[in-house]
């Protein structure tokens, strides 16, 4: 059962066409890879999706509800939630403190039950220093972070848009972990992600696009073997 529907969207940023005529299904409960080479338009369909730019052409439906001109804020409150490929953290407060942003302004909690349910995400994250200053955490943590305040809003389906970048092979078997962590609460899940392996190791279903087009779809396994994929990523001549 889909989720969330992508019907025929394109974005174009004047003459550019940044995604050309998408149609994709994310299905409810799954961990989606959502992968291609660098300037292939996924994170372009991600902004479209959780509505930080709106379609030129096309429709999205969330959960039966067409979100095509919905504003970002209210995509939140209807349960669409996303990490940013550069960590955007309020740094002179502390953890908790970020992450109950989340919850304030996406749920509308007030500061008891904000702070109470960011310690309940710091707990299940495994975030060890929620009163700590962002100068004192690590990397990992702050990525945590992140994902702990989108969760604050209580999302259906996040959007986790390179989480793994910058960990070393420790962090992000933590991570893994963290993002099945989180699946296992019945939340949909879509990654975008370069590296392979947790690709690999974490999906169900990969989505590869290029050039703002989708280009293969199916488990990793397949889809990694498919011709056109991997002269995507190394060169017509690969």
């Amino acid at each position: 059962m889909s989720i969330l529907k992508v019907d025929r969207v394109t974005k174009r940023f004047g003459g550019l066409v940044a995604v050309n005529d998408v149609t994709m299904e994310i299905q409810k409960g799954e961990i989606l890879g959502l992968i291609g080479p660098n300037g292939a338009g996924k994170t372009t369909l991600t902004n479209l999706i959780s509505g930080v730019h709106l379609v030129s052409e096309g429709k999205i439906v969330f959960e039966d509800t067409d979100i095509t001109l919905i504003p970002a804020h209210k995509r939140c409150k209807l349960g669409i939630a996303r990490t940013f490929q550069i960590a955007r953290p309020l740094k002179n407060l502390t953890v908790v403190e970020n992450i109950m942003i989340g919850g304030l302004f996406g749920k509308g909690e007030n500061l008891k039950t904000g702070r109470k349910s960011a310690l309940e995400l710091c707990k299940g994250i495994e975030l060890k220093k929620p009163d700590e200053t962002l100068d004192r955490i690590t990397v990992l943590d702050i990525k945590k972070m992140e994902i702990a305040r989108a969760m604050a809003t209580n999302p259906k389906i996040l959007f986790l848009d390179e989480v793994m970048s910058g960990l070393n092979m420790d962090e992000t078997r933590d991570m893994i972990h963290t993002v099945r962590k989180i699946r296992d609460t019945g939340v949909t899940i879509c990654i975008i992600e370069h590296v392979m392996s947790v690709i690999r190791e974490l999906t169900e279903r990969v989505i590869v696009l290029d050039r703002g087009e989708i280009i293969a779809e199916g488990p990793y396994s397949e889809v990694s073997m498919q011709h056109n994929v991997i002269s995507a990523y190394l060169g017509e001549d690969a």
